[in-house]
């Protein structure tokens, strides 16, 4: 059951990132992160004050707060990503995220395993089969949205390396923590730039609330999850979300992706799954 909750909170995220990046090419990114974060943060406040957890103070919870920031980036640049892009290509690429973790691992002299190692070399060729268009005049190019994906999986990866930090106290306030801060940078950015956090129209709106909804169940999953079955697994199922991503923008947009790219996609995805795994 719990490896069915993270599968499901995997579901989730990539449902989520898909409303995301139908939003953000009709809209700017910044009304559908300070949208979709702000209900998120509705949703992961009452969470936290149903499940009774003592609030830790503010201290230790900065790390979260940090990881907060990192992470609306790595949206921000994902769903510009899926707005110039394609979704098969920007989610795989994204979901490389487990690399950042594990770099921050082996700068403290934690030598990454045998299946870590496999797991970074596919990473890597999946990236760069991903990442190159085929050669023209001037060469071989980089495909759109790719350097935003790169861009994503960073951000994805401080956002993991913060919430894990902040989390000791209680996770369920470092989930509140991490979200007030994004929304807070949102919001902030929009003022900073005169930007208005009006949807395009009204018909766009449960689409960006659609987005932080899925977003918010797929942190309490995951959560629910990690307490019921080792982090590892949870995170090796997690790291799967760009699979509906792809699905849903087969069916509902009609991406084709060549045969080259289509296996470039699913070796970044097992090679991520065996980072994550350890």
């Amino acid at each position: 059951m719990a490896a069915l909750l993270a599968l499901a909170g995997a579901a989730c995220w990539g449902v989520g990132d898909f409303c995301g990046g139908i939003a953000s090419r009709r809209t700017a990114v910044l009304v559908v992160l300070a949208i979709s974060q702000g209900v998120g943060l509705v949703g992961v406040l009452a969470w936290a004050l149903v499940s009774g957890d003592p609030f830790p103070g503010v201290a230790p919870l900065l790390p979260a707060l940090a990881g907060g920031a990192a992470g609306v980036l790595g949206l921000a640049a994902l769903y510009r990503g899926f707005a110039l892009g394609a979704m098969g290509i920007v989610a795989p690429i994204s979901s490389a995220w487990p690399l950042a973790p594990l770099a921050l691992d082996a700068s403290r002299g934690i030598v990454p395993s045998a299946p870590q190692w496999l797991g970074i070399g596919l990473v890597v060729v999946g990236i760069v089969v991903l990442s190159r268009e085929g050669a023209g005049r001037g060469g071989a190019r980089l495909s759109a949205g790719a350097g935003l994906a790169l861009l994503a999986a960073l951000g994805f990866g401080g956002f993991i390396i913060g919430l894990d930090a902040g989390a000791d106290e209680s996770a369920n306030w470092a989930v509140v923590a991490s979200r007030a801060s994004s929304v807070t940078l949102a919001v902030v950015v929009a003022l900073v730039t005169s930007t208005s956090l009006r949807p395009g129209s009204r018909q766009l709106l449960p689409l960006i609330v659609a987005c932080g909804l899925f977003d918010t169940g797929a942190n309490v999953l995951v959560a629910i999850a990690s307490n019921r079955i080792p982090v590892g697994v949870v995170a090796v199922l997690g790291a799967l979300y760009p699979i509906l991503t792809i699905v849903l923008a087969r069916f509902f947009l009609g991406e084709r992706l060549s045969r080259e790219k289509r296996l470039g996609g699913v070796v970044a995805l097992a090679g991520a799954a065996l980072v994550a795994a350890g």
